[in-house]
């Protein structure tokens, strides 16, 4: 039989080899600008390079796994990944079965049109029009449980550069994304796409999750995002990948008391100073 002093020695091994061990984040590859690919090789955009930051605050490396958005959270749950890095908007129904970060970025829902066609301006504009939507996200969500409501038919497709490309090809009238997707889309598509006037906000945020049980992986990496808030960084990722710097108040900016996104499930409510680097 092992004696106590070999037992302490083994778990603090073992405890050892899991911090050296890699983490590994999902990302969606296809999800201009957050994450899309780079000419030499690879994946960049704003959670590449904020997956990468968090990296060097926690002092831990993290692998990216690259796959569609809708097989991200599966992953998650079935242990493939430690956490999901692409932009994961937080809803009451996600947080009930998974662990968030405190937001990082407010996130508003938009649609591009083909150029000439019709502006979208209000929810009566959408009537009878085919809204295309990355499968599995909030928009095609937002689309299933409104379609009825506003008279429109709604559409997922693997990808958003797929429901973009259905607009394009003139099989969808519109296609909804979160706002800085939408307006990267236009911009890549200069005078074949355009954003319209309607923009939805339903004062919701971008954050990272993690399983149910990884509360203290959780409080890690939401500690490490406070750190990027306060030192400066995510402001600067914003205005290099966006265009913009974040509004005054804006999330991108504030950070959070506790753990978690206040008022949702997962919240936790204690004190604590982030060890910045």
């Amino acid at each position: 039989m092992k004696s106590a002093w070999a037992l302490v020695a083994s778990c603090v091994a073992a405890l050892a080899l899991a911090q050296d061990k890699p983490l590994v984040a999902g990302v969606d590859g296809t999800f201009a600008p957050h994450a899309m690919p780079r000419l030499s090789s690879g994946v960049e955009g704003f959670n590449i390079d904020l997956i990468n930051e968090i990296s060097r605050q926690i002092g831990r490396r993290i692998d990216l796994h690259v796959a569609e958005f809708s097989s991200l959270i599966p992953a998650l749950n079935a242990g493939r990944i430690d956490f999901v890095g692409a932009p994961t908007t937080v809803t009451a129904e996600r947080a009930n079965s998974l662990l968030f970060t405190e937001g990082y970025l407010n996130t508003f829902f938009q649609f591009v049109v083909a150029a000439g066609k019709p502006d979208l301006r209000n929810f009566a504009d959408l009537k009878g029009k085919t809204i295309a939507a990355n499968k599995d996200s909030a928009y095609d969500r937002w689309l299933t449980e409104h379609a009825a409501v506003h008279g429109f038919r709604a559409e997922a497709y693997p990808t958003h550069p797929d429901a973009v490309q259905a607009v394009l090809s003139g099989r969808a009238d519109a296609a909804l994304g979160g706002n800085t997707v939408a307006a990267h889309a236009a911009l890549r598509n200069k005078g074949r796409l355009r954003l319209t006037t309607l923009v939805i906000n339903e004062g919701l945020v971008w954050a990272a999750p993690f399983r149910k049980e990884d509360w203290e992986l959780r409080n890690v990496v939401d500690a490490a995002i406070e750190c990027l808030k306060l030192n400066g960084t995510i402001a600067r990722l914003h205005l290099k990948w966006f265009g913009t710097r974040p509004a005054p108040g804006s999330v991108a900016l504030t950070v959070f008391p506790g753990y978690g996104v206040p008022g949702l499930p997962g919240y936790e409510a204690s004190t604590h100073t982030p060890q910045c680097k």
